[in-house]
């Protein structure tokens, strides 16, 4: 074990697209999506200590209390550790589509395994955490299929930047799932070796043969995605506009860094109260 802090990045998790296949007996829903991460990031923070505590700071952190059922402090419970000093660097708005918890509980379950060199728990119980844990513990592109327990590694992609907005306004996902009107619709296509060529046919792929199946019950919760789809649609050179997850926060994709930085810089000057990043897609 080590007596050094140990510090681990949350990277914001994109849905490129989010199909509901189904929902089991037990009320989780089956999911099939393509995941990839922006290297805009809440940071976790872990040092040796005399019993477990938990400091939320950051521009973000202002709507979350270090309560029992916080996500780092479960996962940290999870992984057996009752010595620990934890900070969570709170930068991704919260209740927005971008997987904030389960990355911070990611990220809190490899801090934890490198400070103490302890092995991960079963992902039985990480799963426990929630859906989008297990992917944001392995933090790479991949494909998440079931209730966010499989998945896949999918190959290179093209090199990607990124725009992500949200509103301000937080989208709770019961309040999303509860509106979705259909619960089983058919699965994504396999992704073609031809669509890995560049950004754009990338994007373009996306744009045709995929979805976000939680675009229509999150627009009936709050109307305001609506708008900001259409702002992002036309900043220029934005390859593809999609709301990611449950909502509120929206991406761009564009083919280089400072497509994605002028695109940013347009929306902010109309937009001065949204939550704008640019970012880069981690590979």
């Amino acid at each position: 074990m080590t007596t050094e802090a140990v510090a681990e990045n949350a990277p914001a998790k994109i849905n490129l697209c989010l199909h509901v296949t189904g929902r089991r007996l037990d009320g989780y829903h089956l999911l099939d999506s393509l995941v990839v991460f922006a290297d805009v990031a809440d940071r976790v923070f872990v040092t040796p200590a005399h019993g477990l505590s938990l400091v939320v700071a950051g521009p973000e952190g202002a709507g979350l209390q270090a309560e029992a059922d916080n996500l780092v402090l479960r996962a940290a419970r999870l992984f057996g550790v009752s010595d620990a000093a934890l900070v969570l660097d709170k930068r991704l708005p919260i209740a927005s589509g971008i997987g904030g918890g389960s990355a911070d509980a990611a990220a809190t379950l490899r801090a934890l395994q490198r400070l103490t060199g302890l092995p991960m728990p079963p992902m039985s119980d990480i799963l426990r955490l929630g859906a989008d844990v297990p992917v944001c513990l392995d933090g790479r592109p991949s494909r998440m299929t079931g209730i966010g327990e499989k998945v896949t590694q999918l190959p290179a992609l093209p090199r990607l930047a990124c725009v992500l907005v949200n509103p301000r306004l937080p989208v709770p996902t019961p309040q999303v799932f509860a509106a979705l009107t259909s619960r089983e619709n058919p699965p994504l296509a396999d992704l073609p070796h031809s669509a890995l060529a560049s950004a754009e046919s990338f994007a373009a792929w996306l744009a045709a043969h995929t979805r976000n199946d939680l675009i229509p019950p999150a627009r009936e919760v709050a109307p305001i995605l609506a708008d900001v789809q259409a702002a992002l649609e036309a900043t220029p050179d934005c390859l593809l506009a999609r709301m990611t997850g449950s909502g509120g926060t929206h991406f761009g994709l564009f083919a280089t860094d400072h497509a994605a930085e002028a695109a940013a810089a347009f929306l902010k000057a109309a937009h001065p109260f949204w939550w704008i990043e640019t970012g880069r897609i981690l590979d």
